[in-house]
This record gives structure tokens, C-alpha cells and sequence, in this order.
């Protein structure tokens, strides 16, 4: 399975997608795929940081979609004042 997690004032809002399903065409695996690349895409264009996350590994900073990553955290740019 994989999962985008993005961050927010509310918690995280979350897209999973079973990777396997996906590779095969399942129509509803190709979906979530998608759905979670746009957000991906769209979080990343307002300046977040997105972090491919993996069990026993330090998180790495991915710059573009990886629908094979277990887990995908999308940070939002910090903003002060």
C-alpha cells in the first residue's frame, strides 16, 4: 500500500492506493494514483516539501511522485510574521 499524508492545521489529510492493483490497471488503484500525483503536484507548486518515508531508513525529500513509495509526507511551507 502506498499513502500520501499531507499536513495541515486539521491534522493530515491522507490518499492510500495499493501499489500492486495499480501496476495491473485496476481502475480504482489508477484513481487514487492520480488523485494522490495531483495533490502531490499541487502542494509542491505552493512551495511544500514532500519526504518518501520507509521503515528502518531516514526520510528522504523526493522532488517528484513516486507512486511505488510506501509513504509520502507533504510538509506545507512554513510562513512567519
Amino acid at each position: 500500500m502506498g499513502m500520501l499524508r499531507v499536513l495541515s492545521r486539521r491534522g493530515d489529510d491522507r490518499v492510500a492506493w495499493d501499489v500492486k492493483k495499480a501496476e495491473v490497471g485496476d481502475l480504482d488503484a489508477v484513481a487514487a494514483v492520480r488523485e494522490a500525483e495531483r495533490i502531490f503536484t499541487e502542494e509542491r507548486a505552493r512551495g511544500a516539501t514532500a519526504f518518501k518515508v520507509e521503515p528502518g531508513r531516514a526520510p528522504t525529500r523526493i522532488e517528484q511522485f513516486d507512486q511505488t513509495a510506501q509513504q509520502i509526507i507533504v510538509v506545507p511551507r512554513v510562513v512567519g510574521g
